[in-house]
């Protein structure tokens, strides 16, 4: 399937030292998977920082977000704050996060993480991005700050939805968009979320690989390297399309308008069209 498809991989963490290495290369592999465009992942004040200067290497390909991850929630701070400000406020940051509650993990206490996500949901109704959300074993929480926030902020999305049918329904009817990584592809832990691809509608999707986490475990050949990149969104691409009885073109259509309008992106031409 490299290169049918326009995709736009909307969580990438780019910005990670795991592609110090090689990250024009990871870029180019992308690109000539149909992977064109790539949302960078803001986890912290430094990452948020590196992801955006990222962009300014490639205009028109590359964007970003900026936030404070839950487990760094206990780093939140004025001063952090100030600098997603500013962040935001630059043509190349597109959405404020990631930002939420993990209480899986559970990196940074629960009250910091609380505090920081909804301090950070007040900077998307301020700047008027959309938000990048990340919960995982801390639903009621998650909606209960969540809920009351969603007027003032025009648009958000589930990255990397791992979580119940319950807290799909209860997402898509705050209105919310579904990110899909990976996640889909684990033959265990994905078993789940396989069943309820149906349920998610083409218009609220949107596909993510999360590099360089998640690789795909049903990618093959087995790659030699553990480490996720975007070019392996098309098998992300594949697998939902396959869980969910609908086509792999009308899937990446969907989702690739989809982060069009999220994000606010300009419509990228096919080549040779």
């Amino acid at each position: 399937m490299s290169g049918e498809f326009e995709l736009i991989d909307i969580g990438a963490n780019l910005a990670h030292d795991a592609f110090d290495s090689d990250r024009d290369e990871v870029i180019q592999r992308a690109a000539a998977y149909g992977v064109r465009r790539l949302v960078i992942t803001g986890s912290d004040e430094t990452s948020s920082l590196a992801a955006a200067r990222l962009t300014q290497e490639y205009p028109g390909r590359l964007w970003s977000t900026a936030g404070v991850h839950p487990h760094h929630a206990g780093e939140y701070t004025e001063d952090v704050a100030g600098t997603l400000r500013q962040l935001l406020g630059t043509d190349c940051v597109v959405a404020v996060g990631e930002c939420g509650l993990d209480y899986y993990r559970d990196f940074s206490p629960r009250a910091a993480q609380r505090t920081a996500f909804q301090a950070q949901l007040e900077l998307a109704q301020e700047s008027k991005l959309p938000v990048f959300l990340h919960q995982r074993d801390a639903h009621a929480d998650f909606a209960a700050i969540l809920e009351p926030m969603l007027d003032g902020i025009c648009r958000g999305v589930a990255h990397c939805f791992t979580g119940s049918r319950q807290a799909l329904q209860a997402y898509l009817e705050m209105g919310l968009y579904i990110g899909v990584t990976g996640w889909i592809c684990d033959e265990r832990r994905g078993a789940e979320l396989r069943e309820m691809a149906h349920e998610i509608p083409p218009d609220r999707l949107m596909l993510e690989t999360d590099a360089p986490y998640l690789l795909p475990r049903t990618l093959r050949p087995k790659p030699s390297s553990r480490r996720n990149e975007p070019m392996y969104l098309l098998e992300v691409l594949r697998v939902f399309a396959d869980a969910s009885g609908r086509s792999p073109e009308s899937v990446a259509a969907a989702c690739t308008a989809n982060a069009e309008r999220f994000f606010g992106l300009p419509a990228l031409a096919r080549s040779g069209s």
